[in-house]
């Protein structure tokens, strides 16, 4: 968990990239997001990704049955290496952390809680966007 140290910079983060949220119902919860304006980046059974603009703010809505991961925030980082070094530096300050995971999206990551519980995710997002599979 947190320690003082870790109240010293350990990574700099640079851009609050995406939430992620439960929904009931993908399917609604989508078109009422696009309904909005947000563009569908990622569409699969059981969750989809939104974004506001190519390689902007992002949305993820996560249906009932996905359980890769719950309810969360991602801080974004335009260099894989960065997440590499996120997340070494992490665990050397004794942060609890998931693996490395590299997505079938190109993108890669690794998720921990801060010390009130919230989740987060340290998300490699290639510069020139997520490819899409619509």
């Amino acid at each position: 968990m947190f320690n003082k140290a870790l109240a010293k910079k350990i990574i700099n983060v640079k851009r609050l990239g995406h939430v992620a949220i439960r929904v009931e119902d993908v399917g609604r919860a989508k078109s009422f997001y696009m309904s909005l304006g947000m563009k569908l980046v990622w569409d699969d059974q059981d969750w989809c990704y939104l974004e506001t603009g190519e390689g902007s703010d992002g949305l993820a809505l996560l249906g009932p049955s996905y359980k890769v991961a719950g309810p969360h925030f991602a801080f974004h980082f335009s260099k894989e290496s960065e997440v590499q070094i996120a997340h070494q530096e992490l665990k050397e300050a004794g942060v609890q952390v998931s693996g490395l995971h590299a997505h079938r999206d190109g993108t890669a990551s690794f998720y921990l809680q801060d010390p009130e519980g919230n989740w987060l995710e340290m998300l490699y997002h290639p510069p020139e966007g997520i490819p899409s599979n619509q």
